[in-house]
């Protein structure tokens, strides 16, 4: 058995159609003798309008036709011919073909013609299957036999010694396995019936030594055409031999780049895309591989490493992305994947980093006095697994270098070559970019996280009226963060605003304006705005955002629209007064553990305009718990959102009286994965109430005299409540507030009075215009009483009321405030 038939044992057939060359065979006189049905797809003509005629008659040129005997006296005296010639189609169109003519010997001396074509301007589209089309195109030497339908060899050429070895006199009157007896003689004849059988064409590869070169492996490829008689019959079949190892080591190549491109940047996580690179290049081109990148933190705004000059300048620190090896555990490696790896300034590493290009070493230098004296790490690797050959190349993006890939051979034999460092730097390149981008969406990520923490308020104040917990948990997504924010508010009287809203959209876009949208409700809940009407005027608010965006459309869209649920509760009536604008309803928990989704009017989302909000009351025992979410809470890939929710009720019910911190602990674990695609927002609210004894009111008629009676019911109501040192200036604020509500009010006046953290003095009346302090001149009589009531106040404001509007001011209630 030859080495030729033992490499072949190792390697599995491989058939697949030939398509990218038509082979017809003529004699001496240039008349058709064989014909294939490759033949006859390219150029129309059936075995029966071919086979018998001279093959000038299908020259497109007349004059070419002329000299078509001449022409293969040529090919005789020449040993074959190659070029371009003009074929013309059965359907009467010109063909431009790339042609070539190998002569063919025959028992006794007689000869015969193999003609080959191809078609040259289809050569782009069979790029996947050209082993023989590029033999015929560069001339390189192909071997020939034509068996008959026995598999008896009855024509040959000179170069098929070269292959096997076997002179051609030889060969004649039999078979492949009579002449290489073996198993892939017997793999070869099993194709060959095969494609006689069915007349058609197939390709079988194997790998060998053939005597020519005994020093290293080969790879073949070797076609089989069925040739075919006048009538369509199987004449015989023709099988033609290339060497096809530069080709096949560059097939290999392109098959590592292609799959680099789906197996390389699967995420946007740098570590994970550093370990891909290194896991396919372990062990198409090395044995062991590392990919370290720098791990000096990112400024926002900058690149992470420039090209240094030549004076060197400080190398940053890396860091081990990835690592690979053909051993289990990566013996080599003596640091882990995240740890921190150090760059001696004078070694090849540095100097990579500082110039970018790439350091090619086929023969790997570890005797005294080079680099490895100062990187003794290393070099004890290096010496303990056998490296023995090196490359590092640089990871390059945006004029800048992220780190270095490094390549090692130990177990193969062979050094790394020119071409090896071509590959290398292809898969480097084209990780590069995924891990460039994998960098950008870390520092926008970073940057929308951070902006997005600043923006959220760091301390929520519940006041007297409610205990408040929230819980956010950022999107994980190559988007990037959401916009979800919420707040709660403080408001005049005791009561507290509670919101969560949702902007549309992912990353620095999406946080930005969820600072702008949570800006303008703090602004409008200072006005004191009743929930619809709120969500009417931020409504406004994001449809003149998206109308300036449109103006500018170079920038980008930055506001897509938002859903927000508004709600204020007052501690004093257990009231709570809710309104939503696309937004999920809230959960709501009785101290009897029942949950509750309200019936809220859905409302159409912030931007869109289309419908009024309305706002819905609700009475709220005291100690129950409102629970306010966006969807990335109860929404996901694979289940309905109302599956969401009704895991959310389940979950809030099974916790009944646990604090709010371990109820949401307990919905936080229901998320179904610790990476959520969209932003996760939770608050939860437990409801407080004032005791009737923190309030006094008084009923008071509107009439001058009034005044007097209510600064004396306020003075003893504060001595009771042991507040005297505010009396003087509450009945400063009384007089002034009562004055103004007889002057411009309209109907009775309502004196309140509330002590929580704070002293509230409220005034109402019948009229519904709300005051506004004015500048008054030095000879005025009047118009500073409202400024009086700013200066010996913490605030004051005004909201409306039913049946009118409620002007109110606080003061510190304690002494040591005051």
């Amino acid at each position: 058995m030859t080495d030729l038939d033992q490499a072949a044992r190792a390697e599995p057939l491989n058939l697949r159609k030939v398509s990218d060359a038509a082979i017809a065979m003529i004699d001496e006189q240039g008349t058709v003798v064989g014909w294939t049905q490759a033949a006859q797809r390219l150029v129309g003509y059936s075995a029966g309008e071919v086979v018998g005629r001279s093959v000038a008659a299908m020259l497109s040129s007349p004059r070419d036709a002329m000299q078509a005997s001449r022409f293969a006296e040529q090919c005789r005296a020449r040993g074959g011919w190659s070029g371009t010639v003009a074929i013309r189609h059965r359907n009467g169109r010109t063909l431009n073909l790339s042609l070539r003519i190998l002569l063919l010997r025959g028992q006794h001396g007689t000869l015969r013609g193999l003609v080959s074509v191809t078609n040259v301007g289809a050569l782009s589209s069979m790029a996947t299957n050209g082993s023989l089309r590029e033999s015929l195109l560069t001339c390189a030497s192909i071997g020939i036999v034509v068996s008959d339908p026995q598999l008896r060899c009855t024509w040959t050429n000179d170069v098929m010694e070269d292959f096997d070895g076997v002179p051609y006199d030889w060969r004649f009157g039999r078979r492949v396995a009579d002449v290489k007896p073996g198993f892939e003689a017997e793999a070869l004849e099993v194709v060959m019936r095969q494609v006689l059988g069915s007349g058609t064409s197939a390709v079988h590869e194997f790998r060998g030594w053939p005597p020519t070169d005994r020093r290293r492996e080969h790879a073949f490829s070797v076609s089989f055409f069925c040739l075919q008689d006048a009538s369509g019959q199987a004449l015989g079949v023709c099988s033609m031999i290339v060497d096809v190892t530069g080709s096949r080591r560059v097939r290999e190549r392109l098959a590592v780049l292609g799959e680099a491109s789906t197996r390389i940047g699967s995420t946007l996580d740098v570590m994970q895309t550093g370990q891909e690179l290194a896991d396919l290049a372990v062990p198409v081109l090395a044995d062991y591989v590392t990919v370290d990148l720098a791990a000096e933190p990112i400024p926002f705004g900058e690149e992470l490493l420039a090209n240094t000059g030549p004076d060197g300048g400080r190398m940053p620190a890396l860091r081990r992305a990835g690592v690979a090896s053909i051993h289990q555990g990566v013996p080599e490696s003596p640091w882990a994947r995240a740890e921190k790896v150090p760059v001696s300034p004078i070694s090849p590493f540095s100097r990579v980093m500082r110039t970018g290009r790439s350091h090619l070493e086929p023969v790997l230098d570890t005797s005294v006095g080079t680099w490895l004296d100062r990187d003794p790490a290393r070099a004890q690797s290096i010496r303990e697994n056998g490296m023995h050959s090196l490359m590092i190349v640089p990871i390059r993006a945006r004029r800048s270098v992220l780190g270095v890939a490094v390549f090692v051979r130990t177990k193969d034999p062979v050094p790394f070559q020119e071409d090896d460092l071509l590959l290398a730097e292809e898969l480097v390149t084209r990780a590069a970019l995924c891990l460039d981008n994998a960098r950008q969406y870390a520092c926008e990520r970073t940057a929308a996280l951070a902006l997005q923490r600043n923006l959220l308020p760091h301390r929520l104040r519940g006041g007297v009226a409610v205990e408040v917990v929230s819980r956010y948990l950022p999107a994980d997504t190559d988007a990037g963060v959401g916009g979800d924010w919420f707040d709660v508010i403080e408001l005049s009287g005791g009561r507290v605003a509670l919101v969560v809203g949702d902007v549309v959209g992912h990353g620095i876009n999406a946080a930005a304006t969820m600072g702008r949208l949570r800006t303008a409700v703090r602004t409008l809940a200072d006005l004191d705005l009743p929930p619809d009407e709120l969500l009417t005027h931020l409504d406004d608010t994001v449809r003149r955002l998206i109308e300036e965006d449109s103006d500018a459309p170079e920038h980008g869209p930055m506001v897509m629209g938002a859903t927000c649920l508004y709600a204020v509760y007052d501690p004093i009536n257990r009231r709570c007064v809710m309104a939503r604008a696309g937004h999920l309803p809230p959960a709501i928990i009785d101290p009897k553990g029942r949950v509750t989704f309200p019936d809220l009017p859905t409302g159409a989302p912030l931007g869109v305009g289309l419908v009024p909000f309305e706002a819905v009351e609700l009475e709220l025992p005291e100690g129950s718990v409102l629970a306010f979410y966006t969807d990335g809470l109860v929404e996901t890939r694979d289940d309905d959102i109302d599956v969401g929710i009704e895991r959310l009720g389940a979950t809030l019910a099974a916790h009944v009286g646990r604090s709010l911190e371990d109820l949401s602990s307990s919905v936080i674990k229901t998320v179904p994965t610790q990476t959520p695609t969209d932003d996760v927002t939770l608050l939860l609210v437990l409801t407080r109430t004032l005791s009737p004894a923190q309030v006094a009111v008084w009923d008071l008629p509107n009439e001058p005299s009034a005044v007097r009676t209510a600064r004396h019911v306020v003075a003893r109501q504060l001595s009771e409540w042991g507040l005297e040192h505010l009396t003087a200036t509450t009945e400063l604020i009384v007089s002034e507030l009562f004055t103004n509500a007889i002057h411009h009010g309209a109907g009775p006046i309502r004196l309140r009075l509330i002590q929580h953290q704070v002293l509230t003095c409220e005034v109402f009346d019948a009229s519904p215009s709300c005051p506004r302090p004015r500048h008054s001149h030095g000879n005025d009589e009047n118009g500073r009483g409202l400024f009086l009531v700013a200066q010996l106040s913490r605030r004051w404001g005004s909201r409306s009321a039913t049946g009118g509007k409620l002007v109110w001011a606080e003061q510190v209630s304690t002494a040591d405030e005051f």
